[in-house]
């Protein structure tokens, strides 16, 4: 997914913003990051993680490019 430049959107998301990108649901996606089927959050606290923007979009390509295939 290609964005601008200057779109102002953080380059971190919540798990939950990130549940509803992919459309699955925040632990399916906690099993597949532990699986390497799905990017790794970065923790940021003691309780706390989100996920990096452009794996999460990028994950979302290859997904709709594999569909082509």
């Amino acid at each position: 997914m290609q964005t601008a430049a200057n779109d102002n959107l953080p380059r971190l998301m919540a798990p939950k913003e990130a549940a509803l990108a992919t459309s699955l649901s925040r632990p399916l996606l906690a099993l597949m990051s532990d699986a390497g089927e799905f990017p790794k959050p970065v923790r940021l606290g003691e309780r706390r993680i989100a996920y990096v923007r452009n794996e999460v979009d990028a994950w979302i390509d290859g997904r709709i490019a594999a569909r082509a295939a």
